[in-house]
C-alpha cells in the first residue's frame, strides 16, 4: 500500500465515523468557486476509494501533467470544476473529478475549481413518496429529451434574458404542455439525470417556464461498491409506490404495469412541434390516461 493509498483509507474511516451530506446554502454554491484540496474528502463509495480498484496512479500523473503545464503558461487549471456535496462536520465530499483532485494535492495546489450540488437524500424520496396520492408516475431524462442543444429549432422561448448554469440550457417545445397534461391526469413526474445537477436548479429551472416536477434523481451514472447504480435502490422504492409508469423517450413512449408486469411501447412522431402532442395521444389510446 503506497503512502497516498494510507492517506485515501483514513479520509474514508473519517467519513465514516462522522461525515454528514448537508444541502448548502445558495449564497455558498453561488460565491464558492474554489475551495483548499485539504477541505476535500473523497467519496467512500466511489470506486477510487475501493481497496480492491483505488486510484488510477497513470490518470492521476497524467493530470499532474497537464496542470504543471496550465501554471507554466497561466491557464485555467482545469476545463472543468471537481463536482462536490457539502458536508459536516467541515469541507466537501467529491462526486465527481478524484483523480484531478488527488493530482492537485499530490503537486502542491493549494485551491481548485468547484461545482457544489444539492444532491437528492434517500429521506426526500421517502417524504415524497408518503405525500403523493397519485398511482402513476411519468419518467423523462434531461439531458436526452426535456434539454436540447445549441440550434435546435423545437425548443421553448426562455423565460428571461437572465441565463445561468442549467438556466442557459433550452427546454424542449412543448415540455410544460406535456407536464400540465400529466399532472392534470393524475401523474407524478420525475425527471433523471446521469449527470450532476443541484435539485434546486433543477425545480427552479422548470418553475420559470410554469411547471413542477415531484421527484428528481441525479448522478445515476454513479456505481456503488457492488457495481450497481448508486439510485438503484431507491428506485426500488419508487417502482413499489407506482401501479403505472409512462416513460417518455424522444421517439417512443412505453407504458408499464408493475402489476401485470404488462407494457405497451408506442412509436411517436418525432416531427417538430408534434412531439408533445403525439405523446398525450399515445397516453390517451392507451385507455388508461
Amino acid at each position: 500500500m503506497t503512502e497516498f493509498d494510507q492517506f485515501i483509507q483514513t479520509e474514508v474511516e473519517n467519513y465514516k465515523r462522522s461525515g454528514v451530506p448537508v444541502n448548502a446554502s445558495w449564497v455558498e454554491r453561488l460565491f464558492v468557486g474554489k475551495v483548499a484540496c485539504t477541505s476535500l474528502h473523497p467519496n467512500p463509495e466511489d470506486e477510487f476509494c475501493l481497496p480492491d480498484i483505488g486510484p488510477n496512479y497513470g490518470i492521476i500523473t497524467s493530470y499532474e501533467e497537464q496542470f504543471r503545464y496550465n501554471l507554466r503558461l497561466d491557464l485555467p487549471l482545469m476545463d472543468e470544476p471537481v463536482i462536490v456535496q457539502k458536508i459536516r462536520p467541515h469541507g466537501y465530499m467529491l462526486l465527481n473529478g478524484h483523480h484531478r483532485w488527488a493530482a492537485a494535492l499530490r503537486i502542491g495546489i493549494k485551491k481548485i475549481p468547484v461545482s457544489i450540488v444539492n444532491s437528492v437524500f434517500e429521506s426526500d424520496i421517502r417524504e415524497m413518496l408518503e405525500r403523493s396520492v397519485n398511482e402513476k408516475r411519468a419518467t423523462l431524462d434531461l439531458d436526452e429529451v426535456v434539454f436540447r442543444k445549441d440550434g435546435d429549432s423545437d425548443t421553448e422561448k426562455a423565460p428571461s434574458l437572465f441565463r445561468f448554469g442549467i438556466h442557459r440550457k433550452k427546454m424542449r417545445l412543448g415540455i410544460p404542455v406535456l407536464f400540465r397534461y400529466l399532472k392534470k391526469n393524475g401523474c407524478d413526474i420525475w425527471v433523471y439525470s446521469a449527470d450532476f445537477y443541484s435539485i434546486d436548479d433543477i425545480r427552479s429551472y422548470f418553475k420559470r417556464y410554469g411547471v413542477t416536477v415531484d421527484g428528481i434523481i441525479t448522478g445515476t451514472k454513479k456505481k456503488r461498491k457492488d457495481g450497481k447504480s448508486e439510485y438503484e435502490g431507491v428506485e426500488n422504492l419508487i417502482t413499489g409506490k407506482y401501479k403505472e409508469t409512462i416513460h417518455i423517450d424522444n421517439d417512443m413512449v412505453l407504458i408499464t404495469h408493475s402489476q401485470s408486469k404488462d407494457f405497451e411501447d408506442v412509436h411517436i412522431d418525432c416531427e417538430s412541434g408534434q412531439w408533445a402532442s403525439s405523446i398525450i395521444e399515445a397516453v390517451e389510446n392507451s385507455g388508461k390516461a
